[in-house]
């Protein structure tokens, strides 16, 4: 059976695996202060254009997340996400759990406008509500959809106004930055956001996500939050080695846009057919409106994840792509719906 769940599925890709195997034997200086981290530090600064930048290798997203959100807030601060923002929706109440409330507003196609953002500070605008402090946006958005460099500036800017953190969850960045209708590059994402993360997990690595500190009174002891919320890893060494493979050329782009052109076929070939979408994702995820009976025959065969209904007869289904999806797969999955449309 054919996958098309996650992005996650697979391992690492074969560069990362092969650094991993060569350093395997080195002894490492432990708590990612080793040389691969610097490494892959220096190869991050370099894209941003920001040798200030401050950056850590984190295992996981809701880890990256939960660790951001509760190190810069004050304890009666909340953060503005969308309503189908990660932190609101996929993360078991992580945020919540360190006492900081998600104040969750309508987005746009899984993205938040600067009306948005305004409804929630005027919704939560007396003392006896949490103070907004923070806005969360992720890029690519849990829809598919990503930002335009207008978009982003001009979110930027109204934080920048109000005096709120903007930090940008990059779990599927790579996506976001490899799409045909991308307009932002790294340098841009430094310049517009206050702290955001580059995620390894969901393209190419075997686990970890890149936080990049850009604000400077953010900076102070994080490390001293990471050791304190278990994220300090005493082999931060095998994080580092994957980022500096990921980095060291253009793999991280590059198996991006690998991800990319492959949802786009899928795309493609259910245009062909007929059908409709959710969003007019242009990243690596898909969400298609089928039929229920045809929903039941494609489970058979392919595994993805069934999103909502649309009424009684269809329903959103979700079609993921990743660094290691085969054209083998694309093309029986084109193949199933010539023969079932």
């Amino acid at each position: 059976m054919y996958s098309f769940a996650n992005d996650y599925s697979e391992g690492a890709h074969p560069k990362v695996l092969d650094l991993m195997i060569k350093s395997n034997l080195e002894q490492n200086i432990g708590y990612g202060n080793d040389i691969h981290s610097d490494r892959a530090k220096e190869y991050i600064k370099s894209l941003i254009e920001n040798k200030e930048a401050a950056i850590h290798f984190i295992p996981g997203g809701t880890h990256t997340n939960l660790l951001a959100i509760s190190s810069f807030l004050r304890p009666h601060q909340a953060v503005i996400a969308a309503d189908t923002g990660h932190i609101e929706s996929n993360e078991t109440g992580a945020i919540e759990a360190t006492g900081h409330k998600i104040i969750s507003v309508p987005g746009k196609d899984g993205k938040l406008t600067p009306e948005s953002i305004n409804y929630g500070l005027e919704l939560y605008s007396k003392e006896y509500r949490p103070q907004p402090k923070m806005v969360y946006i992720s890029n690519s958005t849990e829809l598919g959809t990503i930002y335009t460099k207008e978009e982003l500036t001009a979110i930027s800017e109204l934080c920048k106004e109000k005096e709120l953190i903007l930090f940008l969850d990059g779990a599927r960045l790579g996506a976001a930055l490899a799409s045909k209708n991308n307009d932002l590059d790294f340098k841009d994402i430094a310049n517009l956001t206050d702290v955001f993360y580059i995620g390894g997990t969901k393209n190419g690595a075997l686990l970890g996500e890149a936080l990049v500190i850009i604000k400077d009174d953010l900076k102070e002891d994080f490390r001293y939050l990471l050791k304190q919320k278990g994220a300090m890893l005493a082999k931060g060494f095998l994080l580092g080695i994957q980022f500096e493979a990921l980095f060291k050329e253009n793999l991280f782009l590059e198996l991006a846009i690998d991800a990319n052109e492959k949802a786009e076929q899928i795309a493609e070939s259910l245009k062909k057919h007929g059908y409709s979408f959710l969003t007019e994702s242009c990243s690596n995820q898909v969400f298609p409106i089928l039929p229920n009976e045809i929903i039941e025959k494609l489970a058979k065969e392919f595994s993805f994840n069934i999103m909502e209904e649309v009424d009684d007869k269809h329903s959103v289904i979700r079609f993921v792509t990743s660094w290691a999806t085969t054209q083998e797969s694309v093309d029986a999955l084109a193949n199933f719906f010539e023969i079932n449309s």
